[in-house]
């Protein structure tokens, strides 16, 4: 059964519970800079930035501390409803490194 648009518990099962988020990385041997993804069970955007950070840094990445051809240090891509984060099997408060390729399956 699914709830009318005026039922807020419509728009809470449309509420995000987590994030797709983008960091932004230091350029190594490559000439370009690299994004590294990641999935964050967080409902606040802020919060599930600085943990996608955090990640980037506790996997001995380095950050880029600016941004670079119009693209955002840390850049939160798409909200994950709880019933999307279900489906991916993301629980909430985990989180999820999705590697560097851009994770269609996780932003559609």
């Amino acid at each position: 059964m699914t709830a009318p648009p005026s039922d807020p518990r419509a728009a809470e099962s449309r509420a995000p519970a987590g994030w797709v988020v983008a960091v932004l990385l230091e350029p190594g041997r490559e000439t370009e800079q690299a994004r590294r993804y990641f999935a964050i069970g967080r409902a606040d955007r802020a919060q599930a930035e600085w943990v996608a950070v955090d990640m980037a840094i506790s996997l001995g990445l380095r950050v880029a501390a600016s941004p670079a051809g119009g693209q955002e240090p840390v850049e939160a891509l798409a909200p994950l409803p709880p019933v999307r984060m279900r489906a991916l099997g993301l629980a909430p408060g985990e989180r999820r490194d999705l590697g560097e390729r851009r994770p269609r399956r996780w932003l559609t």
